[in-house]
């Protein structure tokens, strides 16, 4: 009796690599599932919209058609645009978005945690962010421009105010959030105010800051797109502009898919620092 109940464990213990090579070999081929899937889906519609077209099933003139889009996109490549080379159109309103996005979340953070950790700070300054967090904030972007003038200080802050509010927001949730255990602890242990934020509400704070950075950054490239679609020298929103102007639709598709190649780019970037910061933090199991 007793070598069964030893050996029990023994056994359990021994079958435990051999579940985890299992698991991971799971997780892996749902993965390669899920990425064909999703070609396979890209794939049909992108099929279907040209099939659609050329049929004149729809109107190729006002919709196009992902052939004259990719034609469109070569073209711009191949001998650049209007306004020069596609390369410098999408560093410009890159440029415009990372500054934006740098200013508005820095910004977001610093009054985020101050109105946090202050119950006064939020007392008086809490309606008029509300107040200004109401305001639909695209339509700032002319202002921008009548203020700033039509190179990149209009668009910056146009950025700065769509990044702002969402990091704003996460950071006071963040801050508000803390364990309140760990500031007593931390007190008792002698920490002054300003050790408190910074060695632990900052830290508790950052998932949340960090799941407001993903969304921000496409935020940022809105603003961006906006300024330069009302009015600008160069980027990709005056492609936009100018192609809508000429009723291109390819150009204007063209310019939303450098768009969405730049913003997912900048989304991989932010996902891998993330994990690399949080490499502590177990990882969502697969279902």
């Amino acid at each position: 009796m007793s070598h069964e109940v030893l050996s029990t464990p023994i056994t359990e213990t021994a079958k435990a690599p051999e579940r985890a090579y299992s698991r991971a070999r799971a997780a892996r081929r749902r993965k390669i599932v899920v990425s064909a899937v999703r070609a396979l889906l890209l794939v049909a519609v992108l099929g279907l919209w040209e099939a659609l077209s050329r049929a004149k099933v729809i109107d190729p003139f006002n919709f196009s058609m992902p052939s004259k889009i990719w034609d469109q996109i070569s073209t711009w490549v191949m001998h650049g645009t209007a306004l020069g080379s596609l390369g410098e159109q999408i560093w410009y309103t890159l440029y415009e978005a990372l500054l934006g996005w740098v200013f508005g979340v820095i910004a977001g953070v610093v009054l985020g945690i101050a109105l946090g950790r202050i119950t006064f700070l939020a007392d008086v300054l809490g309606p008029y962010i509300k107040v200004l967090n109401s305001i639909p904030r695209i339509v700032l972007a002319p202002i921008f421009v009548i203020w700033f003038g039509l190179g990149p200080a209009s668009k910056v802050a146009s950025a700065v105010v769509l990044v702002f509010f969402p990091v704003f927001f996460n950071a006071f949730q963040g801050a508000r959030e803390v364990d309140r255990n760990l500031v007593a602890n931390a007190r008792i242990l002698g920490a002054s105010d300003r050790r408190v934020t910074l060695q632990v509400v900052i830290p508790s704070a950052t998932s949340w800051i960090f799941t407001s950075l993903h969304v921000s950054f496409g935020f940022a490239l809105i603003g961006a797109i906006v300024g330069e679609y009302i009015g600008a020298t160069k980027g990709i929103g005056l492609l936009v502009a100018q192609s809508q102007g000429t009723f291109n639709a390819a150009g204007v598709y063209a310019a939303m898919v450098i768009l969405a190649v730049v913003a997912l780019l900048a989304e991989g970037l932010l996902t891998f620092a993330e994990r690399r910061i949080f490499r502590w933090k177990p990882h969502r199991s697969e279902s």
